[in-house]
């Protein structure tokens, strides 16, 4: 786990997570070998003598030759202790988003790794949260920006929330009403109805982004409401709304039921940007370790699982039924696939679309953390590298993509490109004081 807010590890004792790693890795190799010793030779006083006569290295040595205590040390520390609660209910919305911790449950992801899961469709994101935060879920889709937002006590009380896992990259769009398809520069936006799904969103952040790129203010010069995922289809064809920064399948059911089309998709904003998470409270994590320590590997499975585009017309079948998206699996394969109808009478071709890579890499919370800030969402001073680091886990992240043979990054911030203007995680106050729009 990642250190305490005061800087110290679990134990008190260091005050780096490496330190106390170390020091609990010594002690209990230090266990095991005189566990193997005494096996080796059981009676205590003849035990004691030989150890007296060639000594403990010597010992250790010669039993080597014949068994690998190293190997052994290994395996005992690799090993998870039994997990204390196997049967979970996890909340999701039902969008391609959560596709890892959907489809772990029909293709058995969680049955792989010792869990009784139950995956559980929730109407909007303050429900989930909600649930989550009255412990009615053990684990949950979330938002990536919602557990810095509810550590924060952003939108509801503070609570220690964390972030161990990104579900999904890419994987939304703009998507305008028919009508406005001769308004493709956002300059000519002025006045139009915009959804989200959340204020504590990418959807919303990449959205008041991008029109305040083209000069406009999101608070003043067009409106930005919240809706459901499921809703913002028939929102467009009501002519509520005049276009949505929403997830799909939605922007792809819009071109499907012939209402909408792609104005341009999140990936043009940030190639790259996180989306969706999975998300769990700090207390579930600690009261919990070995539970939590199965999940997150269930996870981190089905996101490689879901990485490979080979895999993705399987998954859409596994994921289109009524109980999960319930959605037709035409809509799910152009999302998860990347071949799909734009709505102005193109097939497009992009395959990273949507991807799923689980490392959360703490330099998008730091992102996100300045996004809050921009728009108001949070006041007062942030300490940007501590909030990042008690909840996106990329520690947790990392040892679990290890014992998978994962590719696991050397560092967890680097600087990326958000519509062409770089973001140096070193320097958050400095890109928050470079915008002219912004509230704080």
């Amino acid at each position: 786990m990642e250190a305490n807010r005061n800087g110290k590890c679990s134990c008190g004792l260091h005050t780096r997570k490496a330190a106390h790693d170390t020091a609990v890795e010594a002690h209990l190799t230090a266990m095991l070998e005189t566990a193997i010793v005494r096996a080796v030779l059981p009676d205590a006083a003849s035990r004691r003598a030989f150890l007296a006569a060639v000594g403990m290295g010597t010992t250790l040595a010669a039993i080597s030759e014949i068994f690998s205590i190293a190997k052994a040390a290994e395996l005992a520390l690799s090993a998870p202790g039994a997990i204390e609660k196997k049967q979970l209910k996890i909340g999701f919305i039902p969008i391609t988003c959560a596709t890892p911790i959907i489809m772990a449950e029909p293709l058995g992801f969680y049955r792989k790794h010792g869990l009784e899961a139950e995956v559980i469709k929730t109407a909007g994101w303050a429900v989930i949260r909600d649930k989550s935060l009255n412990k009615e879920y053990d684990a949950a889709h979330m938002l990536s920006p919602m557990p810095l937002a509810i550590t924060l006590g952003a939108g509801a009380a503070p609570q220690p929330w964390t972030m161990p896992a990104i579900e999904n990259i890419n994987g939304q769009a703009i998507t305008l009403s028919l009508k406005h398809k001769d308004k493709r520069d956002p300059t000519q936006w002025k006045g139009l109805k915009f959804a989200v799904p959340f204020d504590y969103s990418m959807h919303n952040y990449l959205l008041r982004y991008y029109v305040a790129e083209a000069g406009l203010d999101p608070d003043t010069d067009i409106q930005i409401r919240s809706v459901p995922p499921p809703e913002m289809v028939a929102n467009l064809r009501a002519d509520n709304i005049d276009g949505f920064l929403g997830p799909d399948p939605f922007n792809q059911r819009a071109v499907f039921d012939g209402v909408g089309f792609i104005h341009i998709l999140s990936k043009e904003i940030w190639d790259g940007h996180p989306c969706c998470a999975f998300a769990a409270s700090r207390a579930f994590a600690t009261d919990l370790p070995n539970t939590f320590h199965a999940l997150l590997k269930a996870i981190v499975d089905a996101t490689a699982y879901a990485s490979k585009p080979e895999n993705r017309k399987t998954i859409a079948e596994a994921i289109a039924p009524a109980n999960y998206l319930n959605q037709p699996v035409t809509v799910v394969e152009q999302v998860l696939t990347g071949t799909y109808a734009d709505g102005l009478g193109n097939i497009q071709k992009v395959p990273d679309r949507i991807d799923f890579a689980p490392y959360p890499w703490q330099s998008m919370a730091v992102w996100i953390l300045t996004q809050m800030k921009r728009w108001g969402q949070v006041k007062g001073d942030i300490d940007y590298r501590i909030v990042a680091e008690q909840v996106f886990l990329a520690t947790d992240a990392a040892k679990i993509m290890r014992e998978m043979g994962l590719a696991v990054p050397e560092t967890s911030y680097r600087t990326v490109q958000v519509m062409g203007k770089a973001f140096d995680p070193a320097q958050p106050q400095a890109y928050l004081d470079s915008f002219a729009i912004k509230r704080s």
